[in-house]
């Protein structure tokens, strides 16, 4: 059994010890409702095709027949978008097949290992959609809150489709799923709030969730057709049926959805930077059958959700930002006022727990802790930090069931369940540490996830949970979960009070001379680079972590002016240490470090005079922080406007005048819900992942531009007169 568990089971011979690896994308069959050919290049040959494909078109073979030799005008119709170099999504043309003749839908692909799919269905009538889809993404754009977007998320799409239930699934970070808003038939049990195990969605599954964004089951009770032949000519294996929207469903979740009671489906995933964030999942209790088109409309809302997500999410940051920008000021006068910065941290009991949405907070700092709300006793939180000093390898730690993960911290479950860490320096010990209470809650699952499945003797036996009445589960010992915003708001914070502890040692370097050798090394042994000068400019303490950014050849630097040839702005430097010792003036500025093989890497300068008194000045302390990250992220945006200016036209299709006017319409609409995303993310992000964010954003609009010019010139072919209805 444990050798069988590890296997790698083929389509449709899993059960539920394994069907997490199950290869559903080698399925080897399609639903019914339409047919499958693959098409050898560049002869246009039939080398195989779906059982059904003969009647299913009305024509007398199929296998082994060129497309030129059949009733119809399907190679006419997709000789135009037959460039082998195309990539993307599959394309959609119209077509005329069989004796006598019906019109077709079909979508076009290129599988990994050559050829050239073609999945053909019934065409449908033509859908006025354009103003549907205007109004809609007005609605998306405007949208203030997750819970907000996801409750009309579900509305539209349920007036769009007609299924009798609609659910925007969201997945936390453990995988797990939870109804998180829901549009369904009066009669129907309601299913908002339930939660279910990430066991119920394979990891093949999810993948095929990220690049397949629309699938559709037509009828649960369907019979798969199988592919004839069943091994691709090409390779003598499975046809990867990855990007088919016709291929047949695993075994184990069709019969999952028989649990259920439900006849039909549609699913619509939701991908937030590069990341399945969560599915739009549409039942209906008997078959359902929706064409191209309306599959096309629901892809192209889903993409403006996940765009509109991003920038919901990006924006909680911003806020974080904003706090740590007024808390570092507040350290800045306290250390002026009153020679220390601590107080300022704790100067209001609302102050530093807000960004969190803590009960409590301590400051562990050099033997002593300070503390404001509901914390721990004083020996308890040593303890704590003890703890910490040997799991240093994160900048932010965080966990919501302290007691449980770590048994001997079990006793102050009630004041601190969750705790969230940050480092303030270098040095063990020293940290700022967020306390949540425990909060003994009930969840509500969708059937006991510790009984998920029976398996029996024969496939026919096997089962997933049978039983999708509601199950409660008390959950006590943990707090409520840390989200990336709150851990994103730890870690500005922390880098926030490292930079303010690194300044005040300095400080306190230089006005207590007979110090001098305890502090500085706390300096030198900081990661971040700093600089220590007399008043004549003369260098006292440069530490390792700057020394290791200069070249090799720069070394033995006596005086601030004599580090003026490491940078690439030699000049500006001078000026800028020049005004700093005569004048005695503070600078902030940018500045590019040569370093090894001529490359250069940006910084950001802070120096500052330490004046014990208006008229009077002890030295000077400068720190540099790299900021490659954020140079990266100027590029970026830089790219991505680029990127937005170009989705005005993909140029894949072409429109006449008047239905070019309506895509330009409903573009705009696109491109305003991007760049609304965009500004979020700047503003909101960590400087490390706007790049990355962006970069999602930009592909999400691209891709969406690229739908919406598809669907817009199927309609215009569809339509009366060759126009689109508006």
């Amino acid at each position: 059994m444990a050798l069988h568990s590890l296997a790698t089971p083929a389509f449709g011979k899993a059960d539920l010890s394994n069907c997490e690896r199950e290869e559903i994308h080698l399925a080897g069959s399609i639903q019914p409702h339409g047919a499958l050919l693959v098409v050898s290049e560049p002869d246009h040959r039939v080398i195989q095709a779906s059982a059904n494909a003969t009647a299913f078109l009305n024509l007398k073979q199929v296998e082994g027949m060129a497309l030129a030799d059949l009733d119809g005008d399907l190679l006419v119709r997709i000789l135009p978008h037959l460039d082998p170099t195309a990539q993307g999504m599959p394309i959609a043309v119209r077509c005329r097949i069989g004796s006598p003749g019906a019109d077709y839908d079909g979508l076009l692909h290129r599988p990994p290992e050559g050829g050239l799919v073609i999945e053909l269905e019934r065409a449908g009538p033509s859908v006025d959609f354009t103003k549907h889809i205007a109004k809609a993404l007005e609605k998306i754009r405007t949208a203030s809150s997750i819970r907000a977007l996801c409750e009309e998320a579900a509305t539209l799409f349920q007036d769009r489709t007609g299924y009798d239930r609609v659910m925007v699934y969201r997945f936390d970070d453990e995988g797990h799923g939870e109804v998180f808003s829901e549009r369904r038939k009066p009669e129907l049990e309601a299913y908002l709030g339930n939660r279910y195990p990430a066991t119920d969605i394979p990891q093949m599954a999810r993948r095929l969730y990220e690049r397949t964004r629309v699938r559709v089951l037509v009828d649960v009770n369907y019979e798969p057709v199988p592919l004839q032949p069943r091994l691709s000519p090409i390779t003598g294996r499975d046809l990867d049926m990855s990007l088919c929207f016709l291929r047949s469903m695993s075994p184990i979740h069709l019969q999952y959805l028989k649990n259920m009671g439900v006849g039909a489906t549609l699913v619509i995933s939701l991908v937030v930077g590069g990341k399945l964030w969560g599915l739009v999942a549409c039942h209906h209790y008997e078959p359902r059958f929706i064409h191209f088109e309306l599959r096309a409309v629901c892809e192209l809302l889903a993409e403006a959700i996940a765009t509109r997500i991003a920038a919901l999410e990006s924006f909680a940051q911003s806020q974080s930002e904003i706090f740590v920008q007024r808390l570092e000021q507040r350290m800045i006068e306290a250390m002026s006022r009153e020679g220390d910065w601590r107080g300022a941290i704790f100067d209001s009991s609302q102050s530093i727990l807000q960004p969190l949405g803590a009960s409590g907070s301590a400051l562990i700092y050099e033997g002593q802790i300070i503390s404001t709300g509901e914390v721990p006793g004083t020996q308890e939180i040593r303890e704590i930090g003890l703890w910490l000093d040997t799991h240093r390898d994160r900048s932010v730690m965080a966990t919501a069931s302290l007691g449980l993960d770590l048994p001997q911290f079990a006793g102050i479950t009630k004041v601190a369940s969750g705790i969230a860490v940050t480092p303030i320096s270098s040095n063990p010990g020293e940290y700022l540490i967020w306390f949540r209470p425990e909060r003994i809650r009930t969840v509500t699952w969708g059937g006991d996830p510790l009984k998920p499945f029976v398996i029996g003797n024969s496939p026919t036996d096997l089962s997933p949970r049978r039983s999708f009445a509601q199950w409660h589960q008390q959950v006590e010992g943990t707090s409520d979960p840390w989200t990336p915003a709150d851990l994103a708001a730890a870690r500005l914070i922390g880098q926030s009070v490292a930079d303010i502890v690194l300044q005040f040692r300095a400080v306190r370097t230089l006005i207590a001379q007979d110090q001098l050798e305890q502090f500085s090394r706390h300096v030198r042994v900081s990661e971040h680079p700093v600089i220590i000068a007399d008043t004549n400019g003369n260098i006292l303490l440069m530490n390792e972590a700057f020394k290791t950014l200069l070249p090799k050849d720069h070394t033995g630097f006596d005086r601030l002016d004599e580090l003026a040839g490491a940078f690439q702005q030699s000049d500006r430097f001078l000026s800028d240490v020049g005004d700093l010792i005569r004048h005695h003036r503070a600078w902030r500025g940018e500045l590019l470090l040569r370093s090894e093989s001529n490359r250069e890497k940006p910084l950001m300068i802070r120096a500052d005079p330490v004046q014990p008194s208006r008229d009077r000045v002890l030295g000077f302390v400068l720190i540099f922080s790299d900021i490659t990250d954020r140079k990266a992220a100027e590029i970026a945006r830089s790219r991505f406007q680029e990127g937005i200016v170009q989705s005005n036209r993909i140029n894949s299709v072409r429109l006449d005048s008047k239905t070019d006017l309506v895509y330009q319409n409903l573009l705009s609409s696109v491109i305003e819900n991007a760049q609304l995303a965009a500004l979020e993310i700047t503003y909101g992000v960590e400087t490390g992942r706007i790049a990355e964010m962006l970069e999602s954003v930009r592909n999400s609009t691209l891709r969406t531009a690229e739908v919406l010019e598809h669907l817009i010139w199927h309609a215009s072919r569809t339509s009366g007169g060759g126009k689109p209805n508006a």
